[in-house]
């Protein structure tokens, strides 16, 4: 009987062994992995030793249930981590990426505003809070965070085009690509941007000189009255619905006119795909999904327009990637 009980005693020992080697190397490895993470900031160690374990697997849980789209169970998971640990900065970052995931933008911003304030200099914080400031259209704040980004890492200009575009301010967004191009930090995407805003006055006065010679529609008339970003738009849908080829033309006078305006990259990504132009369509339809905000479908539109154009370049894997992508947002 002493000897069984000697065995049990020794059998409990070893499986309260094993469970605190694998819970040792489990927490090694998602610690490490969490360093490795682009957009993950790995939890704090400053809660209690009782509270540790605790902490961790709800942390581990609420990313796993983040993984499969489970975001209220995931929010739930780490509202019980910021009860062990109150303001941890991961806990709130997650918190606010969870949000953003459910559209709750507001509340998105209130915690991830809140891991700045204890960390201000975190690149992932910081670009965080962009990206929401930019889905609810407060671009002034967006910019400010963005400068402050790029101050310390120069690259990071390039987005402040895009920020001042949609912001419809093009002086300074011609200021910023200045900067950028005296820096040669210009991509040849924002290349093509400059050119397109450079061309913007000459391209006025080439639509007055035309408006005498064209004999067209309602709507072409109308958009040669006033060359409103609303015209444009009901001009630019009927020429799409009717795969007519002055598509190609009116789309690049919106690119000059309107360069914060997705719909003209895509109107223009799909007149060139219509006449077989697939690299210049990539080009330009990577351009506008930039500006693309918190719109899953015409984020999806885009991503199958590109994949049109690498079908058209005899492209599978590309074709294959970008449809996958469509479907993704879409979900």
């Amino acid at each position: 009987m002493i000897i069984q009980n000697l065995h049990k005693k020794n059998r409990r020992k070893i499986k309260e062994a094993r469970r605190n080697f694998f819970l040792s190397l489990f927490f090694f490895l998602f610690y490490f992995l969490s360093l490795k993470a682009q957009d993950s900031i790995p939890p704090s160690e400053d809660v209690s030793e009782s509270d540790n374990i605790e902490f961790q697997e709800n942390f581990f849980k609420a990313l796993s249930n983040k993984a499969i789209f489970n975001y209220q169970k995931a929010i739930e998971n780490l509202e019980k981590c910021n009860e062990l640990d109150p303001n941890n900065k991961s806990v709130l970052f997650e918190l606010s990426k969870n949000y953003v995931k459910l559209g709750r933008n507001n509340e998105a911003l209130e915690y991830i505003k809140a891991a700045v304030e204890i960390d201000n200099e975190n690149i992932w914080l910081l670009e965080h809070q962009v990206h929401i400031l930019r889905k609810i259209a407060a671009f002034d704040e967006a910019i400010e965070v963005q400068e402050k980004i790029a101050h310390k890492y120069p690259k990071k200009k390039r987005l402040l085009v895009f920020l001042h575009l949609q912001n419809r301010d093009i002086p300074s967004a011609k200021e910023v690509l200045f900067e950028l191009k005296k820096s040669k930090l210009l991509n040849a995407r924002l290349r093509l941007i400059q050119e397109k805003l450079e061309e913007t006055r000459s391209t006025k006065k080439t639509i007055k000189k035309e408006e005498n010679t064209i004999a067209s529609t309602d709507l072409k008339a109308n958009f040669e009255k006033e060359k409103s970003f609303n015209n444009l738009k009901l001009l630019l849908n009927k020429l799409s619905s009717n795969n007519d080829d002055d598509l190609l033309k009116y789309s690049e006078q919106g690119l000059a006119l309107f360069p914060a305006q997705p719909l003209v990259y895509f109107m223009n990504g799909k007149a060139l795909n219509n006449k077989n132009q697939f690299k210049k369509a990539i080009q330009s339809l990577q351009n506008g999904i930039d500006f693309v905000i918190d719109n899953n479908e015409i984020e999806a539109k885009f991503y199958l327009e590109i994949a049109r154009a690498y079908k058209g370049l005899n492209n599978p894997e590309k074709v294959k990637t970008y449809k996958k992508k469509a479907a993704k947002v879409l979900k």
